[in-house]
């Protein structure tokens, strides 16, 4: 896990502040703001699953950074499953947890528990997805999710030649044949992304530069439930079936994420694509997660969004420790993310995008992956 739980020295740093900073005003249910030291207080953390090696090295790394500064962590993943996360939350409470950290599955499925919460005197951090609905919500860590669509519909274009990498345009004039992808409705984060790339895709749909044959453009219809890699490629095999078996050839597809992307391309793979006689479109991806940036390496998935997760959970961190110490984390965006009932402070992290030919500068120079991992696709 070294890559991903940051530099020596950030680390080291953070875990003086929050040393210094631990009990020293008013906060949650066991200690915090009673003068209490950071031994004596619990941060609960629960992510969503397990089957994202991306969830499982953010809890990894959070639970590290507050370790090392001297916090009791209890970081429980919830399977994917909503009332088990849910469970798993009012256990945290019940045990007497001094701040919650909390990567919602469903972002609107945890009122009753903010509720106890906010009884209890226990702040909360959205980590990475908003949680709707609930004015229990004290702050927000994540990136800037309407970028990531952004840089994914770029990413689009640039590997179908309409646009170079400096944004100028390319010599590519189409039409070009893409489909469309969406992340989990129950997500916040989804909306977002989809928002994004839309921004950039809908005027050249208008225009007819870019064509979705199967005429699914709206995020209902293009939404993967849970992110799920197999439903991804039961809907690309659908798509391909419906649209593409008379020979017209699918030149792109908008992925919002790697595990989705992969299940797009075994779906390609099974139809014939991915040979010199017929190439694999264009596939986008998020998340650099290591089996993707070996397809990337290997040129079978064009792009990824690298969100440095080591850099949100410093983040979240830092967050905690200005609540465990009795103030309020420092916040770079109070505009955007409305969750139903209020606007939640957040700190926006930026993002990257990843194509074959930066993946040793933007992964393996900073340490996030290895050479050796890139080239087995495996993480050691």
């Amino acid at each position: 896990m070294r890559r991903r739980l940051g530099t020596a020295v950030v680390g080291s740093v953070l875990a003086l502040a929050l040393a210094a900073c631990a009990g020293e005003g008013a906060g949650g249910g066991g200690g915090a703001g009673t003068g209490a030291e950071a031994e004596e207080l619990l941060v609960g953390v629960s992510m969503p699953t397990q089957t994202s090696e991306r969830w499982i090295a953010d809890g990894d790394s959070v639970r590290q950074q507050l370790q090392e500064a001297g916090y009791q962590v209890e970081l429980q993943y919830a399977g994917d499953d909503i009332p088990t996360q849910s469970q798993q939350v009012d256990q945290m409470i019940t045990q007497g947890a001094d701040l919650l950290i909390i990567a919602a599955i469903d972002g609107t499925a945890l009122s009753s528990q903010l509720q106890a919460a906010a009884d209890a005197g226990i702040p909360v951090i959205a980590y990475d997805r908003l949680i709707r609905d609930s004015e229990n919500v004290d702050f927000y860590v994540t990136f800037d999710n309407f970028q990531v669509g952004v840089a994914q519909a770029n990413a689009l274009l640039t590997g179908l030649g309409l646009r170079n990498a400096d944004g100028s345009p390319g010599s590519a004039t189409g039409p070009f044949n893409i489909e469309i992808f969406a992340g989990s409705l129950d997500d916040n984060n989804a909306f977002f992304f989809f928002d994004g790339a839309m921004s950039v895709l809908q005027p050249l749909i208008d225009d007819g530069t870019l064509v979705v044959k199967s005429t699914q453009t709206s995020i209902e219809q293009a939404a993967i439930l849970r992110w799920q890699q197999e439903t991804a490629q039961r809907r690309m095999e659908d798509l391909l079936t419906a649209g593409y078996n008379d020979g017209t050839r699918l030149d792109g597809v908008l992925s919002p994420y790697d595990g989705i992307s992969r299940g797009i391309i075994t779906a390609l793979q099974n139809a014939g694509y991915g040979t010199a006689e017929n190439p694999m479109p264009v596939i986008t991806g998020q998340d650099a997660e290591i089996a993707s940036v070996k397809l990337i390496a290997d040129g079978v998935q064009h792009s990824t969004i690298f969100k440095d997760t080591r850099l949100l959970a410093e983040q979240a961190g830092i967050a905690g420790e200005a609540f465990l110490g009795g103030s309020e984390p420092e916040a770079n965006d109070t505009e955007t993310y409305d969750n139903g009932v209020k606007v939640v402070p957040s700190y926006l992290l930026p993002i990257e995008t990843v194509y074959a030919d930066n993946i040793q500068s933007v992964l393996v120079d900073t340490g996030y992956w290895t050479a050796e991992e890139v080239a087995s696709g495996q993480a050691s």
